[in-house]
């Protein structure tokens, strides 16, 4: 069925849903009545890197402590698509159909044509070795943003000082520093026109998200702040994903937290288990899929998301 598998997994499935906390009329609007988040697969180590792969009708999902990349069905049934996968972490496509896969193990952003080898997308800047990149997207003109902070390095394996938020312009090889003023940069996602990029710092003493300009040279100008997501609760803002009407969808304390584009917190999907990414997928782009520690959950909506162009 597809490409690469090796081996059918299924979780012991339980009855875990998770539940709305609104905070808006807009929020209500999302959602058609009962709907929550449901558990669709479970029995993995750490989740996280969800993609849609439309062609096939599945969803690809990193478990970073078992180095591999699984491909989900839409009826709950995993399989392995790559191991060892580098201890993957966030995963897209490009236009071309290609898979990006950030290595946190490997310290590389890789490429991996369809039917083809992988290759090299960067794990250097100015000949030191990456950190553990972590997340990444891909703009309209090909080029590929990615976040890289410390998570999979340790102290004394650790080359770049900085924590940064870098580029690899399409047809190049050359990686460009477009931000280093973050401690622990994480996830990222565009506005719908990609004037905007979001992208926001787990470390536990920031806790937020910052939203910048896109010049149009594809650099970052006019960074500030979107939201501060620092509660009491336990857990930081990590993977995000924006709908077509440009809400924000991003993985914090509780669930994952939907924002209006102006930064206003308008609900939250709350889950069963500390969720770290999450992404649109199935035919309409209309269901959240949520990697949750050792489960896979999803729920529809009645807004769609961003599809990927493959």
């Amino acid at each position: 069925m597809f490409s690469r598998l090796t081996r059918w997994w299924r979780g012991r499935l339980t009855s875990k849903t998770g539940r709305l906390k609104s905070l808006s009329e807009e929020f209500d609007r999302l959602f058609e009545p009962g709907s929550v988040p449901r558990m669709v697969a479970t029995g993995f180590q750490f989740t996280e890197g969800p993609v849609w792969q439309s062609r096939g009708g599945f969803l690809l999902f990193s478990d970073i402590p078992a180095d591999r990349i699984y491909a989900l069905d839409k009826g709950g049934r995993a399989a392995v698509y790559r191991e060892p996968s580098g201890h993957s972490n966030g995963l897209t496509f490009d236009a071309a159909g290609c898979l990006l896969t950030c290595e946190h193990g490997n310290r590389r952003v890789s490429r991996e044509e369809p039917g083809g080898p992988t290759t090299v997308v960067a794990d250097r800047f100015q000949g030191k070795r990456l950190n553990s990149p972590n997340d990444l997207v891909v703009k309209s003109d090909g080029s590929v943003y990615f976040t890289d902070p410390p998570y999979g390095v340790r102290p004394e394996e650790q080359e770049l000082a900085v924590h940064g938020v870098f580029r690899v312009s399409a047809g190049s090889t050359d990686v460009e520093l477009l931000a280093e003023d973050f401690v622990m940069p994480n996830g990222l996602a565009f506005s719908p026109s990609e004037s905007r990029l979001y992208i926001d710092d787990s470390a536990p003493e920031r806790r937020h998200i910052r939203v910048f300009d896109v010049a149009t040279d594809g650099t970052l100008v006019n960074g500030r702040l979107f939201h501060d997501m620092n509660v009491q609760e336990p857990g930081a803002p990590d993977g995000m994903k924006v709908d077509v009407d440009g809400r924000l969808y991003c993985t914090g304390a509780g669930g994952v937290w939907v924002f209006g584009p102006d930064g206003t917190h308008l609900g939250t999907i709350v889950t069963p288990e500390k969720p770290a990414n999450c992404a649109w997928g199935d035919e309409d782009w209309r269901t959240l899929y949520i990697t949750a520690r050792t489960s896979i959950y999803r729920i529809p909506l009645r807004v769609g998301g961003i599809a990927l162009p493959h």
